[in-house]
């Protein structure tokens, strides 16, 4: 988010586009060693630059991580997650996965969703985060400077 934020030559923002319980993803439920079918916290979000969404972000928090100082996961509005992810001293990430991905996947389809211009892919990477041992899992796809504008980046 910061770099963001330092790339951005206009106005920044986080846009929540939506915040609420859901079953992950499978392979959202596998990372985070949840059962299939549980529910979690979902929030999806634009990191939005002069109007132009640059990065969608998805973070899955497990209803036991959100206990103690960490229950404030939860009332993040508009406010970045990453603000609150590198100041906690317990928190320690693991491996970036990095993906390409294209049309026919749901994340593809939630990236781009309000887009004016559709790219052929895009690309993404996601770690499971954790916070005094507890995980949560933030996905970020990124868009380019240009919101999916042919001629971008």
């Amino acid at each position: 988010t910061r770099r963001v934020q330092g790339a951005c030559p206009g106005r920044f923002e986080v846009r929540v586009l939506q915040e609420g319980w859901q079953r992950p993803m499978l392979s959202e439920a596998r990372a985070l060693g949840l059962r299939a079918g549980v529910r979690a916290l979902v929030r999806e979000v634009y990191l939005v630059c002069g109007g132009t969404p640059w990065v969608f972000a998805r973070t899955v928090i497990p209803v036991n991580t959100l206990t103690g100082r960490r229950r404030r996961l939860r009332y993040l509005g508009s406010r970045p997650l990453g603000a609150f992810l590198f100041t906690d001293r317990s928190m320690t990430r693991g491996a970036v996965e990095l993906t390409c991905i294209g049309p026919g996947e749901r994340l593809y389809r939630r990236a781009t969703a309000s887009l004016a211009s559709l790219p052929p892919t895009i690309w993404g990477r996601r770690s499971v985060f954790r916070l005094g041992g507890k995980p949560l899992l933030v996905s970020e796809i990124f868009l380019g400077a240009d919101g999916g504008q042919p001629g971008g980046r």
